[in-house]
């Protein structure tokens, strides 16, 4: 199975379930695996034959950025369902961390695989 990802994609967004969480904005890092069959854009060389990454991320930053969930597990499942549903994708493997959310830890948060329901 191919793969395109996108790694370390870092969005701001309000996020969290403690009162200081809800007046602050945080960064939040984004990796995302999705399969696709790159046989096609390889033999056309045409970026409408691919999953075009730039538009997925565009996509995660401008949802993300507008949202205001209490839960991480929430966000990425909706993210999820965002890229599965709108690009097309018939599996997801998405890793959401919130850094500095812990004390001594670098990052703590959610891995998720998903599939397209048929």
């Amino acid at each position: 199975m191919d793969k395109v990802f996108i790694e370390g994609l870092e969005i701001e967004a309000l996020i969290g379930i403690y009162d200081w969480e809800r007046r602050i904005r945080q960064p939040l890092v984004f990796d995302v695996e999705m399969a696709f069959d790159n046989r096609v854009p390889a033999t056309s060389d045409d970026i409408h034959d691919t999953l075009n990454y730039k538009a997925v991320s565009k996509r995660l930053i401008d949802y993300v950025s507008a949202s205001e969930f209490g839960l991480v597990e929430t966000l990425a499942e909706r993210c999820a369902a965002i890229v599965i549903e709108e690009f097309k994708v018939d599996w997801v493997r998405l890793k959401l961390s919130k850094p500095g959310a812990v004390r001594g830890a670098r990052a703590v948060g959610v891995h998720i695989e998903r599939t397209r329901r048929t």
